[in-house]
This record gives structure tokens, sequence and C-alpha cells, in this order.
């Protein structure tokens, strides 16, 4: 399995009903890619407190790296991104991304 990380530091002005909107555009993708098993979108509730301004993300779990190949190229995903990227806090620069492989089904 493959656990897609994607960490994200929106612009101050980005609204949370502007966030959710996007999660809801994520949430909408799963069922279309093959390989992808689940999705979960939030806003961090660390007690660390360690965020760095990356306060929002979302993660993404994959069979294999071939269907995460998948997900980045259906044209949902893609829309999806730019918007992202658009929104986050000096663009592409704003985003960090992570890719977990694990040998257990559930990511653990």
């Amino acid at each position: 399995m493959i656990r897609h990380i994607v960490l994200i530091r929106f612009k101050p002005e980005f609204s949370d009903a502007e966030i959710e909107a996007l999660w809801d555009e994520l949430k909408a993708i799963d069922g279309k890619v093959p390989g992808l098993m689940d999705i979960k979108a939030g806003r961090s509730e660390s007690p660390e407190k360690i965020e760095r301004g990356y306060m929002h993300g979302f993660t993404a779990d994959f069979a294999n790296w071939d269907a995460l190949a998948a997900y980045q190229a259906h044209p949902d995903h893609k829309a999806l991104g730019a918007k992202l990227v658009s929104s986050a806090a000096g663009g592409l620069d704003g985003i960090l991304v992570f890719d977990l492989p694990t040998d257990d089904p559930r990511g653990q």
C-alpha cells in the first residue's frame, strides 16, 4: 500500500468554507480511480503544535504505485491540484507531498 500524504499552508485569506469545498471535491474522486482505497482530509489537531503553518492536509491510500500514478493522471486530480496550488501560500511552495510505502494494507 502507498499512503499519499499532502500538507497545505493555505493563504491567510482562504476561508474555512473554501477549504471544505476543496475537501469535498477531493472526496468526490473516491470511487473513480481503481486502487484508491481511502481518503481523509482536515485540519491538524496535533497537541505538539509544530505544524509550521501546514495546518491542513489529506491522506489518500492506494493499493500500489500504479494506482497512485492513475490518480495523478486523473483529470479530477489535475483540476483539484491546480486549485490547491492557487490557494496555497506561495503556490507550490505552500504544499508538501510525502508518499509512504507500507506492506500493511491498513497503513499501520
